[in-house]
């Protein structure tokens, strides 16, 4: 114990941390807390962590029950932000005890508003050495290179959707691109940003296969593709059906898929009629009364926006299919402006503050990701991005080779073969 530091009767100690995969390094800080005083964790919460970081594998629950089962660990309570200071205006600790790793890097600054809060009552940081060999970090990434199982994944998506603003989904059509979405991250203004999880989309597996339509391909043949970006995956899976020509091909989908663990089933309604749009409630219904777990979504796809139907009607539509059992409705639109997606938010939202919303923006690319969460939109999706930059890539390509009349690797048009040689070490790593 540091001898320069005198305690009170009752001294407490913070500690704020995730705790999704407790090491020697989290037992490390709570033993030396507990020298100080009564050790309070603060367990971040989903909705906290989500916020920087990907999703963790046990909910805050989950979590908070291991921690208050710790050797030391006196009480534990939810941190519901990456900022400490609500917490700490909350319980006043004498002190906060961390590793040292956060002096440098993104840490620094919510170390030094912490220096700041605990001065107005006369607390202290207490800095612990990190425990070097071992981090969250890299033992989520071993956790990732073992795999998933399909009851984990098929959770995950509700989890997304109940703690992060946004939710970004991204297409998928095979092993290959599932594994590019899977592993992808970029860092903004210290924020660590990657793709929530993956579609199956019907259109994009047709064309894939040179196919037009969005019912080219059988089923059967599509879960075998479903199949390769399983393996290589981990992220939560929502596969659009299409329209199912009746009930009982949409009942086979659903149950196939719940048990392959894809979190969501995306139908959608054709709308040639009263009476078809009364026959795709009675799917919807139907087919929520045959899925078996609760977290298994059904998402009813609507394009009636796109048909030019009223923002009125299309709203009493979506009302009629989460009445019937749909637990989220995905809007399209061709307004280049988003203007008709706005406004059935926001009449969506007046009667219904619950249900998921997903969009597709490809028609109002231009309104950002924050735009649409402030309209009530929960998920969006980016259906076909991949597979559309793909096509003139490998059109280039090939043409070059022509033009060139010699091996690609000589054109400027053409990547070198080392980036396909760096791209396979990384498969086999």
């Amino acid at each position: 114990m540091n001898p320069q530091i005198v305690m009170a009767e009752e001294t407490i100690v913070y500690v704020g941390m995730s705790a999704d995969i407790i090491h020697p390094g989290h037992l490390n800080i709570i033993h030396e807390a507990q020298k100080y005083g009564k050790v309070i964790v603060g367990v971040l919460t989903d909705e906290a962590i989500a916020s920087y970081k990907r999703m963790p594998y046990l909910n805050y629950e989950q979590r908070a029950m291991v921690v208050k089962d710790l050797k030391g660990v006196s009480e534990v309570i939810p941190q519901t932000t990456l900022d400490y200071r609500p917490n700490l205006e909350k319980i006043k600790p004498d002190f906060v005890v961390h590793g040292d790793d956060w002096k440098q890097g993104v840490q620094a600054k919510t170390r030094q508003q912490i220096i700041d809060k605990l001065a107005e009552w006369g607390g202290r940081v207490i800095d612990v050495p990190y425990t070097k060999g071992i981090s969250s970090t890299m033992l989520n990434q071993r956790l990732k290179e073992i795999g998933t199982t399909p009851d984990i994944r098929l959770k995950r998506l509700r989890r997304l959707i109940n703690a992060k603003k946004i939710v970004r989904i991204c297409e998928v059509h095979n092993g290959l691109s599932g594994h590019i979405v899977e592993n992808t991250s970029v860092t903004v203004n210290n924020m660590k940003l990657e793709f929530d999880g993956m579609l199956a989309n019907a259109q994009t597996d047709s064309i894939a296969k040179g196919k037009p339509g969005i019912d080219a391909i059988d089923l059967t043949t599509r879960l075998h593709e479903l199949n390769d970006a399983l393996e290589v995956t981990t992220k939560p899976v929502i596969f659009d059906v299409g329209n199912p020509h009746n009930s009982e091909q949409f009942f086979f989908a659903l149950r196939t898929l719940e048990r392959l663990g894809v979190s969501a089933i995306v139908v959608r309604d054709r709308l040639d009629s009263q009476e078809y749009s009364d026959q795709f409630c009675y799917t919807l219904s139907s087919g929520k009364k045959a899925q078996i777990t609760d977290e298994f979504m059904v998402v009813a796809q609507t394009d009636s926006l796109v048909k030019g139907e009223s923002v009125a009607v299309v709203v009493d539509r979506c009302h009629a299919y989460v009445k019937a059992g749909a637990d989220g409705i995905w809007i399209n639109s061709n307004d280049h402006t988003g203007s008709d997606v706005r406004e059935f938010c926001k009449s969506f939202r007046e009667t219904d503050s619950v249900t998921p919303l997903f969009v597709t923006p490809v028609a109002f690319d231009q309104i950002s990701e924050d735009e649409l969460s402030s309209w009530g939109v929960n998920v969006v999706v980016y259906a076909n991005q991949m597979l559309r930059a793909a096509i003139p890539a490998m059109e280039n390509c090939v043409k070059s080779i022509l033009t060139c009349g010699r091996c690609y690797e000589s054109s400027e048009m053409c990547i070198s073969v080392d980036v396909l040689n760096d791209f396979i070490s990384k498969l086999s790593s």
